[in-house]
């Protein structure tokens, strides 16, 4: 392009207002320098794009041709302009969060609700899958923030801790529970726990393989809430999180095991691109969630 773009931003609101001084006031500069602007645009393209009189200036044929084309491209601008304030005042714009049912359910559920209340235009997007493919979404660009079990190490993701968990055993209301129980007890009951492939359930097998102490389920299920119902009904013995059972534990649907020594605590993490530019809507969720970035 051999003319630069403010002769055509200057020609544009020239042509608009049909008047050097109008498009003068507009753009805050000199009626001169308008005039020097059109003069040096006319000949870099080497046609008359406004007829002068009298009255006043009026766009020729080549000039209105011209207008209507650079008329489309600001309009174009604006808008663009226009989209980017909206979005970095979170009045529009999406926010894609990978989570599991049950973080979303029994940790994120009132970050979202507050979230939605407080920036009603952003649209919010959920991805569910398994800690490793979630992770990956994020790397991907397809989710914007992930919410996972840790530990989980990733060299392109920044992964860091936002609420510790406890996993406790549970039963059901009439099992006959014993004043505590060691790791070696606790693996001789019938158990209920996670599928494998989950993150819980990995770290559960890693403390126990530590004390030489191999688990085998009697059941296997891929859902916390179905634990805890599977315990409530006297089915076995369930590994859960402590703080997403609360309600099952203050109303006696589950009991839980004195355990001795207590599970390790770990964490749930938040996860993002290390180096990226986080989304203004993404921040705000992080800072609603407390996390510093």
């Amino acid at each position: 392009m051999k003319t630069k773009l403010d002769y055509y931003r200057i020609f544009y609101e020239t042509a608009k207002f049909s008047s050097f001084s109008l498009a003068a006031q507009h753009l805050y500069i000199s009626q001169s320098a308008i005039s020097q602007c059109i003069h040096q645009l006319e000949t870099d393209l080497q046609t008359r794009l406004f007829s002068r009189s009298r009255t006043g200036i009026a766009l020729t044929k080549e000039g209105t041709l011209l207008f209507q084309k650079i008329e489309t491209a600001m309009q174009a601008i604006m808008q663009g302009e226009s989209l980017l304030e909206r979005l970095r005042h979170l009045e529009s714009g999406a926010l894609t969060i990978a989570a599991g049912d049950t973080i979303t359910t029994h940790f994120l559920l009132p970050y979202l609700e507050q979230f939605h209340k407080t920036y009603p235009g952003i649209r919010i997007e959920m991805a569910n899958s398994y800690s490793s493919h979630m992770l990956q979404l994020v790397k991907d660009g397809k989710a914007d923030l992930a919410f996972v079990n840790l530990p989980a190490y990733d060299e392109e993701l920044c992964i860091a801790p936002c609420l510790q968990i406890h996993d406790i055993f549970v039963c059901g209301a009439a099992f006959p529970i014993k004043s505590k129980y060691s790791l070696e007890e606790i693996a001789a009951l019938p158990l209920i726990l996670l599928e494998k492939n989950s993150s819980s359930r990995r770290f559960l097998d890693k403390v126990f393989a530590e004390k030489h102490i191999a688990l085998v389920p009697q059941i296997e299920i891929a859902a916390h809430e179905l634990l805890l119902q599977f315990a409530s009904i006297h089915l076995g013995v369930a590994c859960v999180v402590e703080e997403f059972s609360k309600e099952a534990l203050s109303t006696g649907k589950v009991k839980k095991l004195p355990l001795t020594p207590q599970l390790p605590p770990r964490s749930i993490g938040c996860a993002y691109l290390r180096g990226g530019t986080l989304s203004q809507a993404a921040q705000a969720f992080l800072k609603l969630t407390g996390q510093n970035i």
